[in-house]
């Protein structure tokens, strides 16, 4: 039975056939698995889905987290659900083996936790950060510190939090007011008070560990002198003692309800009577540096926000594709108002709605997978040349993968719920709990304000604009694979792609001609939706030339390189039946059968409709920002 939360089979098209992920494992850091062990922790991520965190998700939203004054309490079916994702040994899967991990390749990582954020996207968050606090910590903690901290995480036993936001502050982390101040055994008291810390208090686990930003005095103004901290809920990692961290209280959100999300006050001296004043902390690396460290968790917990719009839009999409095939309502035109009802997928307008769906929520899923193979590249570079090509493509894609899902995915949300009709707004259907659920994720990790101001304003102007520059390139690898083809339709594609890219680069050297930052920074984020929308067309050219069938030559990293099991879409090297697809987990056969033909058709359909429909959108926003277009620069506040 196909699953109405994410889609296997799809997946295993991303990850084997259009990725060619079985090609890690000749590399040293992954050279312990194989595709029986990537299909084997997918098909146990898929069997914990369903036991364990999707029966709660409806659950979990009408039954927030509750504080009480000391304790925040959050609905049992949360914990048992974490529980066995640590036991499985998911919380460690893909980091180092030298912290207890199993160095499973992040780009099959990434597989297993989009089942997760489709099937509970508030629970899997608290795994979510914890992950990407052990993986800070890990990277830039002393010895001690991984040991004490990262460690306990890596096994399940403590969770982790992101402390950066203040009330005054918000996004702007130059002004937070945060103190740490040194003691004489080398630690820190901390005071400040935090705001919109997800996962920050629970009984979820053994203790808390709170990443925090703060200042050391005589710290140098701004963002240079802000240094990062480990803030512990619990010294000894018992209750006896407490550290001085209370909650002033939690936010109810629309939204991600289940995740319990908070404003904590560390060093009011709560819970340190008759004690030296302040909460303990501990200095990660060294001093005014913690904003360059946090930025490692920061980017990956972007592209984890980006998934988790992915995620939401997908299931939304399965559902109402699900309800559209079942709802008789009406009768094709032709039939003149005669004869029975048809399912409302057999309406034009209906197929239209979905169409748009699958294209956003499958071209998300590419292009966060995509990114997930660049952090993999990163992790097992054979030399400079491959990191450092990495490194570039994602600076410049981690903005997009961060914001294009949260916009466009959450549009996918908004149809599913216009598919569903009346139903579709009510709470008896999931897709109105994962419309709210998604349109957080505009706002996690940096709006699309912020990213534009990143993309526009640092990832394509770095190193004369090397990063950039790259993405060009690669994209018009994929441009060339597609025109030698010999497809017409795929070379009217790559024709519409290669002019988009041509626009890229004219109007962003146009925009940073005068090198006035006020006039080329005011509408950025135009400028990400239009760029955002050329990468997609981007990852929807390259699927569509694998799904063309065998022979076709494809850029399996979409770099011009052939790799192997990309040009016969009957056979995947390494599979442990060759009748069957293992990573499609239904124990049904794909090779020669109708349901394969469908499936490559509908990668051809949902290609066809982005460069239809949604390509040509970027032409009026390129024009916009070539125009270096000032009314927002120039509105006074009183027009308003």
């Amino acid at each position: 039975m196909d699953s109405l939360i994410m889609s296997a089979r799809d997946i295993e098209f991303l990850l084997y056939e259009w990725l060619d992920v079985g090609r890690l494992v000749g590399r040293d850091r992954y050279r312990e698995h194989s595709r029986e062990t990537f299909d084997q922790v997918l098909e146990l991520s898929r069997g914990l889905v369903a036991k364990y965190f999707a029966p709660h998700n409806r659950a979990g939203d009408l039954a927030e987290p509750t504080f009480d004054g000391e304790k925040v309490h959050v609905l049992p079916e949360v914990k048992r659900a974490l529980e066995a994702f640590a036991e499985a040994g998911l919380i460690g899967a893909a980091m180092d083996a030298r912290v207890g991990g199993m160095q499973l390749p992040y780009s099959v990582f990434t597989a297993c936790m989009a089942w997760f954020h489709a099937a509970n996207a508030a629970t899997a968050s608290y795994a979510m950060l914890s992950i990407g606090n052990a993986n800070l910590v890990a990277a830039h903690g002393s010895p001690e510190q991984i040991e004490r901290f990262a460690v306990p995480i890596v096994q399940g036993r403590y969770f982790g939090t992101m402390a950066l936001s203040e009330p005054q502050a918000g996004s702007n982390l130059a002004d937070i007011t945060t103190r740490a101040v040194p003691q004489p055994d080398g630690s820190y008291r901390v005071f400040g008070r935090k705001m919109w810390i997800s996962g920050g208090d629970h009984e979820l686990a053994e203790n808390i560990v709170h990443l925090v930003l703060a200042r050391i005095p005589g710290a140098p103004e701004g963002t240079r002198g802000i240094s990062l901290f480990i803030v512990p809920k619990y010294l000894d990692g018992t209750p006896a003692e407490r550290n001085d961290v209370v909650l002033a209280g939690i936010n109810h959100k629309m939204g991600w309800r289940g995740t319990v999300n908070t404003a904590p006050v560390f060093g009011d001296g709560a819970f340190r009577p008759g004690g030296e004043p302040g909460a303990v902390g501990y200095l990660v690396g060294e001093p005014n540096r913690g904003l360059s460290y946090m930025f490692r968790m920061m980017n990956e917990a972007r592209l984890g926000v980006g998934l988790v719009a992915t995620a939401l839009g997908y299931t939304g999409y399965l559902k109402s594709l699900s309800y559209a095939r079942s709802r008789p309502q009406g009768r094709p035109i032709t039939a003149k108002g005669r004869g029975p009802q048809v399912p409302i997928v057999m309406h034009s307008d209906v197929r239209r709605m979905l169409l748009a769906q699958k294209a956003y929520a499958e071209g998300a899923l590419a292009l966060q997978l995509y990114c997930a193979t660049l952090v993999d590249e990163q992790r097992s570079a054979a030399d400079e040349s491959e990191l450092r090509r990495a490194e570039l493509l994602l600076r410049v894609l981690t903005p997009i993968a961060k914001s294009w899902p949260s916009q466009w995915c959450l549009a996918a949300n908004d149809l599913a719920i216009q598919v569903h009709g009346g139903a579709g707004y009510t709470r008896d259907y999931d897709v109105e709990q994962h419309y709210r659920d998604n349109r957080l994720n505009q706002i996690h990790e940096g709006t699309h304000g912020i990213q534009g101001l990143d993309l526009l304003g640092r990832a394509v102007t770095a190193e004369n604009g090397a990063a950039l520059a790259l993405l060009l390139e690669t994209i018009g690898a994929t441009v060339a694979a597609a025109t030698a083809s010999g497809d017409a339709e795929l070379v009217e594609f790559a024709a519409a792609l290669g002019a988009a890219c041509s626009r890229v680069a004219a109007t962003t050297a146009a925009l940073w001609e005068d090198m006035n930052p006020e006039v080329a920074l005011a509408n950025s984020s135009v400028y990400l939706e239009a760029v955002g929308h050329v990468t997609v067309a981007w990852i929807w050219l390259s699927q569509a030339v694998v799904a063309s069938g065998p022979g076709q030559k494809h850029a399996g990293t979409m770099d011009g390189e052939k790799h192997v099991g990309t040009t016969n879409r009957e056979k995947h090297t390494g599979t442990m039946d060759r009748e069957k697809h293992a990573g499609a987990m239904d124990g049904e056969k794909h090779a020669g059968n109708t349901n394969v033909d469908a499936f490559y058709a509908g990668k051809r359909a949902a290609a066809r409709y982005f460069f239809r429909w949604e390509l040509p959108r970027t032409a009026p926003l390129f024009d916009l920002l070539d125009a270096l277009d000032r009314t927002t620069i120039d509105l006074e506040e009183s027009w308003l």
